[in-house]
């Protein structure tokens, strides 16, 4: 069983940056693909970024050249860099894990979930 927790959102103007966190225990974290998720009041849970056990990362293209997700595998972290923030960025940003597995964008695909943290941007 993984437990997944989320840090480091907040409220920021637009163009601004943010850094995401998420601390992952209880499971071989170096195996699994980590992905990174989004959900907008009214809207569906969307696809942001994932990186996978063995460093490769996806990106989804409304992020690409803004958002950049790392991961330490020494600490069982994985980081989402945000910048160049845009209101339609807001949203609560979910961790998700899949063990072994390619990154994918559903998140039907994915087994464990953090409880996620809110990002506000203004404009």
């Amino acid at each position: 069983q993984v437990q997944l927790v989320e840090s480091g959102g907040g409220l920021v103007q637009a163009g601004g940056s943010l850094r995401l966190s998420c601390a992952a225990s209880g499971g071989a974290f170096s195996t699994y693909t980590m992905g990174w998720f989004r959900q907008a009041p009214g809207k569906e849970r969307e696809f942001v970024a994932a990186i996978a056990w063995n460093t490769v990362r996806t990106y989804a293209d409304s992020v690409k050249g803004r958002f950049t997700v790392s991961r330490d595998n020494s600490n069982n972290m994985v980081d989402l860099q945000m910048n160049i923030l845009e209101p339609e960025d807001t949203a609560v940003y979910y961790c998700a894990a899949r063990r072994f597995l390619a990154p994918t964008a559903q998140p039907e695909d994915y087994t464990y979930w953090g409880q996620g943290t809110q990002v506000t941007v203004s404009s």
